[in-house]
């Protein structure tokens, strides 16, 4: 073996390493994303994780950070992804401190200073995955698929607009009460009904982009494993 074949393979072996953590990032991102939902919600509530109190918070929330800290060590050079990469790590960060707080709001609902801090987390969290998006957008334009390309780029920018009509919808829905007395304007029948589309439409509004968000992580991880590793067998 030549000496000018030595770099040639020690960069093949680099390449090959840092997809293989792209890809255990992106499996990472896959099942925490449903599970900090799932973990965050049931222990504001504290019925069936009280026991185990902020421990289950923290962990789903620092397995989404292991899934971006893995997905680091590739393509180190490309600015647009490293700038999305950390402001999804800084996020993921205020995410992980802020956990807590959801197990001890669930003690003392009634502490405003708990209420605030769980609004931060939840704006956080928005943004968290707004920024995710951005993440796959940039990762999606260095991979070699074009239709995975195409499909990122237009399915992160629906991700976004629909997290920012639910940020505006509850902007709305928390200012219109307070400038209007909606009991004394609109039928109760009518505002019965209208509360109940207002939970559908806020469901649908962060439910659908984690859900396509998942679909993109997933796509993008069995594309790299399909078209990396499976080409070497």
């Amino acid at each position: 073996m030549t000496e000018s074949q030595n770099p040639k393979i020690r960069n093949d072996a680099e390449l090959l390493r840092s997809l293989g953590k792209l890809a255990r990032g992106l499996s990472a991102l896959f099942w925490g994303l449903p599970a900090s939902l799932i973990v965050c919600a049931e222990t504001a509530r504290i019925e069936l994780l009280k026991p185990i109190g902020i421990l289950p918070a923290l962990v789903v929330n620092a397995l989404l950070l292991f899934g971006l800290w893995q997905m680091g060590d590739f393509q180190k050079q490309e600015r647009p992804w490293r700038n999305a990469l950390d402001r999804a790590k800084l996020l993921g960060l205020v995410n992980l401190g802020l956990s807590p707080f959801l197990f001890w709001f669930s003690r003392m609902p009634e502490q405003l200073f708990f209420r605030a801090v769980i609004f931060v987390l939840i704006l956080s969290a928005i943004l968290f995955l707004f920024n995710l998006n951005v993440v796959l957008k940039q990762l999606g334009a260095m991979l070699p698929d074009e239709t995975l390309r195409q499909e990122t780029r237009q399915f992160t920018l629906l991700n976004r607009w629909l997290l920012v009509c639910w940020l505006v919808f509850v902007a709305a829905s928390i200012a219109v009460p307070q400038m209007f007395d909606l009991s004394a304007l609109i039928n109760p029948e009518i505002l019965f009904w209208l509360q109940h589309a207002e939970i559908a439409a806020l469901l649908f509004l962060g439910l659908a982009p984690l859900a396509i968000t998942m679909a993109l992580i997933w796509k993008t991880k069995e594309t790299i494993l399909d078209s990396v590793f499976g080409s070497r067998h």
